[in-house]
């Protein structure tokens, strides 16, 4: 009788002890996938704030040349190419808008960073239109958009990075690879901006 005892004690732990082990298992598996979703968001979150950055300069672009304009010569030559120009940055606003990878993006801002190279050379063949308030203001406000750009690319770059490394390492890596966490892509400079750009007067 005793012995009959004994063994109906030990059985509870049988039971227990499995059901432990699944729940514990089971808030592992749930805290690695919101650790990856977390990290997930974070990337996204890091992206919406370079597609802001990049949409400011792109719209402050348009109004750089609409402010030029307003205080040119009338030289027929300089009346082209303001309106040339403003005809690229508006389609180069386009691909900005629509731009939905680093790659897209960095193409689309490649157009818009040559537009306003175009744009300073005739500043500088006509310095009067240097002399603008309003002008040296939008200036200022474009170099602002590049220490943004700078700033939020390097934020994004990070966030990959932390996502990255989290669905690589393991255990995390069998959780990412069964809901197809994949790798994600980081912004890459340019090829040749390596290079010490030369400058000639």
């Amino acid at each position: 009788m005793a012995k009959k005892q004994a063994k109906t004690s030990k059985r509870p732990w049988k039971i227990i002890i499995p059901i432990a082990i699944v729940v514990i298992l089971i808030f592992w598996f749930v805290g690695m996938y919101n650790g990856l979703i977390s990290k997930d968001e974070e990337v996204n979150k890091a992206w919406g704030n370079v597609q802001t950055v990049y949409q400011r300069r792109a719209d402050l672009i348009p109004n750089l040349i609409e402010t030029v304009k307003g205080y040119r010569d009338y030289e027929q030559e300089v009346l082209e190419n303001i309106v040339k120009l403003r005809s690229e940055a508006g389609q180069a606003k386009i691909d900005v808008d629509g731009a939905t990878n680093p790659q897209q993006l960095q193409d689309a801002m490649g157009n818009m960073d040559g537009i306003l190279s175009k744009l300073l050379v005739v500043v500088e063949r006509y310095p009067d239109l240097k002399a603008s308030q309003n002008f040296l203001s939008l200036q200022e406000q474009l170099e602002g958009s590049e220490n943004r750009i700078s700033v939020e690319r390097q934020r994004f770059n990070t966030a990959v990075k932390d996502y990255n490394v989290k669905t690589r390492k393991f255990p995390t890596n069998l959780v990412a690879g069964m809901f197809g966490f994949d790798q994600k892509e980081m912004f890459e400079a340019d090829q040749g901006t390596d290079k010490v750009p030369e400058v000639s007067f």
